[in-house]
């Protein structure tokens, strides 16, 4: 068994509630130095927990968000190209300085911070197939060379690095190797009270129990297209404490449902079977 010495301890922070076994694989990806890729649907604290980490744990966070086309290099550094010819025609900078061309990446931000980083690679499963391969290399051996200045950049501090995906592609064998997996279970009843109270302490308790009970009598509801997440949740509870609405018309009526629900499709289906 791993000594709780021999690694930061995250047990969560005062605006994040966290399961024992999330608890359990933040800490065991941070001891043994791999990334931890997080699953789930959308709604379940995913991008949050590196936050809540870098808040526990007192680190700076740095945010790679990913999009459809986020190429690996962009991680590791940008070439300038064009400002370098648009120095050498109209410049008065020294052209023959590259590496005053060369900008870092958030990769190449976390290697070279003074302090250790937490890094959230963000949906990672929005990049091409290739992507996560293309990271093999980086993540494993922590560090990246740069041919325009004949430079290696290595890791002054290893990153806690975390890894989320929404399941829209499968990720490559080779790269989930390299990684710690947990899949946040979308919280129940209880534990979604929890987390309310968090951001609504003074929320009243017949409110907050019609809203959560319909809220999770409208995520059964068959055919559903876009399932009402936390945080659409949390936003309809703050429309309903708004409007003053008794907690006795929740049910009867769903008010602002355009909250919850945000297809055409759904609203039907929720008139159509009608708590």
């Amino acid at each position: 068994m791993l000594s709780q010495k021999n690694f930061n301890q995250f047990t969560g922070s005062t605006t994040y509630i966290v399961s024992k076994p999330l608890q359990h694989a933040v800490n065991i990806a941070i001891a043994l130095k791999k990334p931890l890729l997080i699953k789930g649907e959308p709604g379940t604290g995913k991008t949050m927990l590196a936050q809540a980490i870098a808040d526990s744990l007192n680190k700076k966070l740095i945010i790679w968000n990913i999009k459809s086309t986020t190429k690996a290099q962009e991680g590791l550094y940008v070439y300038d190209t064009v400002q370098r010819l648009y120095d050498s025609q109209f410049g008065d900078n020294e052209v023959s300085n590259i590496k005053q061309y060369i900008k870092l990446g958030k990769l190449g931000e976390a290697f070279t911070s003074d302090e250790q980083v937490v890094l959230l690679i963000d949906e990672i499963d929005k990049a091409d197939l290739e992507f996560p391969n293309d990271l093999l290399w980086e993540l494993d051996q922590m560090n990246f060379y740069i041919p325009e200045t004949k430079e290696t950049i290595t890791a002054k501090h290893r990153p806690i690095v975390i890894i989320t995906s929404n399941a829209e592609k499968e990720l490559p064998d080779a790269f989930l190797r390299r990684c710690i997996f947990h899949y946040i279970e979308f919280p129940d009843p209880e534990t979604m009270e929890e987390i309310v109270r968090v951001h609504f302490p003074d929320v009243e308790d017949k409110l907050l129990a019609g809203a959560i009970e319909a809220f999770y009598e409208i995520r059964s509801l068959p055919n559903i297209h876009k399932k009402p997440s936390t945080s659409e949740l949390l936003d309809w509870l703050q429309a309903l404490m708004l409007s003053g609405i008794e907690p006795e018309r929740i049910k009867k009526e769903i008010p602002f449902a355009g909250v919850l629900l945000k297809k055409n499709q759904d609203i039907d289906i929720l008139l159509k079977y009608c708590i």
